[in-house]
C-alpha cells in the first residue's frame, strides 16, 4: 500500500459517514433485536421499519467499506504520525484491519442471520457487534493518547484532506 501524505476529502468523509452509520446501527440495534425475537418465536419475519432502517444500514456500511478499501489502495494512507512508538504503529494497523473487517462481517452475519434464518449467524452477529464496540473504544482511546499524551496531531489527518 502506498504512503499518501494525508487522506483524501473522500476518504475522510466516508470515514465520518461510516461512524455515523454505525452509532446509529447501535442505536437501531433493539427495533431489529425485538423483531428478530418475534420473528423466531412465530416464523414470520416481518420488514418492519426498524429492521429495513437497520438492514439498510448495515448494507450501506457493507458498500462503505468496500469503497473505503479500494479508495486505501488507490490513493494509498498516511504513515503514522511522528512521535508515535513504533509498537504502537504496528497496533494501529492490526486495529484498522480488524476494524474493517468488521465491517464486511457485520453485515454479512446479519444479513444471514434476518434473511437466512441462520441462529448461528445471529449468535456470530452479536459476538462481532460487542468486538465492534471494544475496537471502537481502543480507537477513540488511542486517538485521545495520540493527542492529548504524545501530541502528534493525529485528529487532523481525519479533519482536513492533503
Amino acid at each position: 500500500m502506498s504512503r499518501a501524505a494525508g487522506y483524501s476529502r473522500v476518504q475522510i468523509a466516508l470515514h465520518w459517514v461510516t461512524v455515523l452509520l454505525v452509532a446509529l446501527q447501535f442505536l437501531l440495534h433493539d427495533g431489529i433485536s425485538d423483531a428478530y425475537d418475534r420473528a423466531t418465536e412465530t416464523g414470520a419475519y416481518a420488514i418492519t421499519l426498524p429492521v429495513a432502517l437497520h438492514a439498510g444500514g448495515g448494507m450501506l456500511i457493507l458498500l462503505l467499506a468496500t469503497w473505503r478499501v479500494l479508495l486505501r489502495k488507490e490513493h494509498g494512507v498516511p504513515p503514522p504520525p511522528e512521535g508515535e512508538p513504533p509498537l504502537f504503529g504496528k497496533l494501529g494497523h492490526a486495529a484498522h484491519l480488524a476494524l474493517y473487517a468488521l465491517l464486511f462481517l457485520l453485515p454479512v452475519t446479519g444479513a444471514a442471520a434476518w434473511g437466512g434464518r441462520m441462529e448461528g449467524a445471529s449468535d456470530a452477529h452479536e459476538t462481532l457487534k460487542s468486538l465492534l464496540l471494544i475496537l471502537i473504544i481502543a480507537h477513540v482511546a488511542a486517538v485521545a493518547v495520540h493527542q492529548l499524551v504524545w501530541k502528534t496531531g493525529l485528529m487532523r489527518r481525519m479533519m482536513a484532506p492533503k
